[in-house]
């Protein structure tokens, strides 16, 4: 049955997948309206990963009023696309410069928001994140990050990147730290049932230091993975 869940699972969220990465275009035509195919397609893989997977999806803890910047443990891709039901809106991911090449789907991405990290292009690439941030933050939306940089297997913690206390000071917004199990339900083959459990870490403030903010968040985000 778990195979089957997964074949199911496969078919109707990519088909959909498609569907709204075409309506991004014509809702080009709206101010602002590339926002909801993205929040659509967030919807539609819920209910798929609930409705299909039976996966059951709670979070634990408090999420504050305000701006503010999330920072996700990331174990699958579950998260990623997830990501509009922790704010309730349109969020703005930092993400790979190399995702908004993709044919279509980078294109969307670009005018819902995604801002692409350039790891290589140091000081340079910084400035122009900073350029693109400051005017998603004057419409007051929240922001995302994965501060491990890359997809960590669930039972392993990762490396806290430094362009995490880069984006927190270019920001100035206090950080929700976010675990997440993911990985053990959705990013094996077949998926299997369970439940995926978000838990929110404490609010760090503006103005800390690295080192205190990356230990905070390396602490925070593997709160559901801790060490054997």
């Amino acid at each position: 049955m778990a195979w089957l869940r997964t074949l199911l699972f496969n078919v109707f969220f990519y088909v959909g997948s498609l569907f709204l990465v075409l309506l991004c275009f014509p809702a080009l035509i709206f101010p602002g309206g590339v926002k909801y195919p993205p929040q659509w397609w967030s919807t539609w893989h819920r209910w798929c990963v609930t409705g299909i997977l039976g996966i059951k999806v709670v979070v634990e803890g408090e999420i504050p009023a305000g701006q503010k910047l999330y920072a996700v443990k990331h174990e699958s891709f579950f998260e990623a696309i997830d990501s509009p039901h922790l704010s309730g809106g349109a969020i703005v991911p930092f993400g790979k410069i190399q995702l908004l090449s993709i044919p279509l789907w980078g294109q969307a991405a670009r005018h819902y928001g995604v801002i692409g990290v350039d790891r290589e292009a140091g000081a340079k690439a910084l400035r122009s994140m900073g350029k693109q941030a400051a005017g998603l933050k004057k419409e007051g939306r929240d922001f995302l990050l994965f501060p491990e940089g890359t997809r960590v297997a669930h039972g392993e913690r990762g490396k806290i990147q430094s362009g995490l206390y880069g984006i927190y000071k270019l920001l100035g917004l206090p950080i929700v730290p976010v675990a997440v199990n993911s990985g053990r339900l959705y990013q094996c083959s077949p998926k299997r049932r369970g439940t995926i459990t978000y838990r929110i870490g404490e609010t760090i403030p503006p103005g800390l230091s690295r080192k205190e903010v990356e230990t905070r968040v390396f602490e925070a985000i593997n709160a559901l993975n801790p060490p054997e």
